[in-house]
């Protein structure tokens, strides 16, 4: 697989982080392969959670049969991309407010959009890159934390899968906080070297739910 252009949304405060550095690998790889690569740092962008008015410039274009989807752009670094990767450190088993916002209006739009024909994501790759604070035997079906491929159901099928997404496998980053310097050297080598070897091989095997689809 080889993707020509990619969204990163990228969420973490610290440009000192791991999150961070997985990012900037990201970024690096992808480019030396050719790819354009924009991230959007929601943090830095001062991204709101909450869909609001402000969101909407230039005025209302339709009251009578509003949209917030119609009337508001923020799609629009989506519609250009191939694949997007949503670079995160894992809250309570999720992604942070802040990209869970993101998901909600951005995504929530691609739904609205495409029940009228305006912009369908089938074609798109998306995949999860993220830390965690804990090592990989929590999150296995003996760890307290269980299976992580249950944890992120909600997240790769319920969101990505649902949205019409080709999803890769997570890339997984396990507490990369209480590692040595060279087991977080090794982690970002063995993103790189993915990175370089996309296969379709990579995808999850979800039933695709495009002809399943129903809106409110």
């Amino acid at each position: 697989f080889a993707a020509k252009k990619v969204l990163i949304v990228y969420a973490h405060e610290s440009p000192a982080s791991f999150n961070a550095a997985a990012k900037d690998a990201a970024v690096a790889a992808l480019t030396a392969q050719g790819c354009t690569v924009e991230v959007s740092d929601l943090y830095a962008m001062k991204f709101k959670a909450a869909a609001t008015t402000e969101d909407i410039t230039g005025g209302v274009k339709d009251a009578e049969n509003f949209s917030y989807a119609k009337e508001i752009k923020l799609q629009e670094k989506l519609k250009e991309a191939d694949l997007v990767i949503f670079q995160f450190p894992m809250y309570w088993s999720s992604v942070p407010a802040i990209m869970k916002g993101w998901m909600d209006r951005v995504l929530g739009c691609v739904l609205s959009l495409f029940a009228h024909s305006l912009l369908s994501v089938q074609d798109k790759k998306a995949m999860l890159s993220f830390t965690t604070d804990c090592p990989e035997s929590v999150y296995s079906d003996t760890g307290i934390n269980g299976d992580i491929n249950v944890t992120l159901w909600p997240l790769q099928n319920g969101i990505l899968n649902y949205c019409g997404f080709q999803v890769f496998a997570p890339q997984i980053f396990w507490d990369p906080a209480t590692g040595s310097p060279e087991s977080r050297s090794s982690m970002l080598e063995g993103w790189r070297t993915r990175l370089f070897n996309f296969l379709v091989d990579d995808l999850l095997p979800f039933l695709h739910l495009s002809s399943h689809w129903f809106f409110l």
